[in-house]
């Protein structure tokens, strides 16, 4: 039985809902959720709860060592949660240097920073949640103690991931990865049973402490010991000071409707910057070649801006309201001609996971993301615990006069982001694209395919997508229509097309009807995507 591919495809409508909606890459974690509203929780608790159970049931993603964010509409107003971690003091690039290392590796102690996702959860709860954090990951906690069967994408990334470990990670400290998510020497397979009883541990101590066991407690203890022992940067101090910060969210005006991201040091100021400038512009159609030319030429002027210009918001050495500025937008946007471009970065003062999304019947709606970056992360399982650290640090530069350079304790350029949409000043509703760098590019096709060219929230997130990838590269999935792809490379584009649907990204979307409160979700095709309504 092939698990992984389905001959004979056929088109999905969007979901409508009246009393909840929960919108994710997995149907348990999407479920999980819809439990938690039923039981009177909230948008946020299901929020908390769809994430928690995700670390367990999409752990080829993300995991209880993940960094997240989340914007939060309620009560008429949008918040921004920002809870990523900052790199361990103790870190630096001298250090790294005379260690013999030019860049920074993907698997090991040195990309890992502080996690920052138990955090969040345990924030969010208590500022918004209606339920205790007990009640909230008690759904987490029995799939991982009790276990669950694979799902189909999932089984196929773990088994990659698998073999790709078993290549690399040959060291001592990674023996606890193989431990954890390969028990029987080998990837569980789609449709086997697997369970974690260090992971149910490690969330039911989570949700008995509200989070401070992570940070100042038993778990922390487990984690800076093991990063003593085995020639880590993470200490105790890293982790006691870490705490969520709630920040202003970033916005533009794009024909009516405001789209919001979290600012930097997230990257979804590249999404505004490049919606910013393709404003400038009247679409006819979609699938046009005029359409496809100038959304990758805008992407690509917005993505070089951030690359040399956003880390950290204190580091940054340009503001974001000279970076969203109309005139700085209609300077890049005259850099658009009829053939393909090479970035480059400009200067404005002149003038890049589990998605998922919710909502209730009070109102109440939440866009969240969470990653461990690359895959599993780091490689590095914390013994005992199920925690899988992630490694972001792996996008530290180390040139140190880029802004983004590596330093101890700072936060690096994130690429995971949640978007959200008002109009007139009311939630239209959460949406967001995860997958590397391909995130911006997917709020930009996502937004543009609602906004300006009128597709229903499936329809949206089916439509096939393309992916700027460096230079003049550009990868377009294989249903992308052939004569438009010749069409850009008769303009100058490189283009590839590419048959792995997955590394284009995984959206979900959640609108609401601000005059009956309906609600309509879609959720992802290219993956395990499900919406759990009532």
């Amino acid at each position: 039985m092939n698990h992984q591919s389905n001959p004979y495809p056929i088109a999905s409508n969007s979901k409508y809902a009246k009393n909840g909606m929960v919108a994710t890459s997995q149907p348990l974690a999407a479920q999980a959720g819809l439990d938690i509203l039923k039981k009177g929780g909230n948008a946020i608790d299901a929020a908390i709860a769809t994430a928690a159970c995700l670390t367990v049931v999409e752990p080829t993603s993300n995991g209880i060592g993940s960094d997240a964010f989340a914007l939060v509409w309620t009560k008429g107003k949008l918040h921004g949660l920002n809870s990523s971690g900052r790199s361990p003091k103790s870190i630096s690039i001298d250090i790294l240097k005379e260690k013999g290392l030019e860049e920074i590796p993907t698997h090991g102690w040195v990309p890992v920073t502080v996690p920052g996702a138990p955090g969040a959860w345990a924030e969010l709860s208590a500022r918004f949640g209606k339920l205790p954090l007990t009640e909230v990951l008690k759904p987490a906690i029995i799939y991982a103690r009790e276990g669950y069967p694979v799902s189909p994408t999932l089984g196929k990334y773990w088994e990659n991931a698998y073999h790709t470990y078993k290549e690399e990670l040959t060291e001592d400290v990674f023996n606890n990865w193989f431990k954890t998510f390969a028990p029987s020497g080998r990837a569980p397979k789609v449709g086997e049973i697997w369970s974690s009883p260090d992971h149910a541990n490690t969330l039911q101590e989570i949700a008995e402490t509200n989070g401070e066991s992570f940070y100042r407690g038993e778990i922390a203890e487990k984690i800076s010991l093991f990063s003593h022992q085995t020639g880590g940067y993470l200490t105790a101090e890293d982790l006691a000071e870490f705490k969520p910060d709630w920040v202003d969210p970033i916005h533009i005006n794009y024909r009516g409707y405001d789209v919001w991201e979290i600012p930097p040091n997230g990257q979804g100021i590249v999404a505004l910057e490049a919606l910013n400038i393709l404003k400038g512009f009247d679409f006819s159609a979609k699938d046009t070649i005029e359409t496809y030319h100038k959304q990758i030429e805008a992407i690509k002027l917005a993505f070089a801006d951030a690359e040399k210009h956003v880390t950290e918001d204190k580091y940054m050495k340009l503001s974001v309201e000279e970076i969203l500025s109309e005139s700085y937008a209609a300077n890049r946007r005259s850099l658009i001609g009829e053939e393909a471009r090479m970035p480059e970065a400009g200067e404005p003062t002149m003038s890049g996971t589990v998605y998922l999304a919710t909502a209730d019947n009070e109102g109440n709606m939440v866009s969240f993301i969470q990653s461990n970056y690359m895959g599993f992360g780091s490689g590095i399982v914390v013994p005992g615990t199920g925690i899988s650290l992630q490694n972001r640090g792996h996008n530290f530069s180390m040139d140190r006069n880029h802004v983004n350079a590596l330093q101890g304790g700072k936060r690096t350029y994130h690429t995971i982001i949640p978007g959200f949409l008002t109009k007139d000043n009311q939630a239209v509703g959460p949406f967001g694209v995860m997958g590397g760098f391909m995130q911006p590019q997917g709020h930009v096709q996502v937004v543009m395919n609602t906004i300006d060219f009128g597709l229903h929230p499936q329809a949206a997130l089916d439509a096939p997508r393309w992916q700027w990838m460096k230079e003049k590269k550009v990868e377009v999935e294989d249903r992308f229509h052939h004569h438009l792809a010749q069409q850009l490379k008769n303009k100058g584009h490189d283009i590839n097309i590419q048959l792995e649907p997955n590394s284009f990204g995984r959206g979900q979307i959640i609108w609401r009807n601000p005059n009956t409160g309906v609600l309509t979700g879609g959720s992802e095709s290219r993956t395990d995507g499900t919406i759990a309504a009532w």
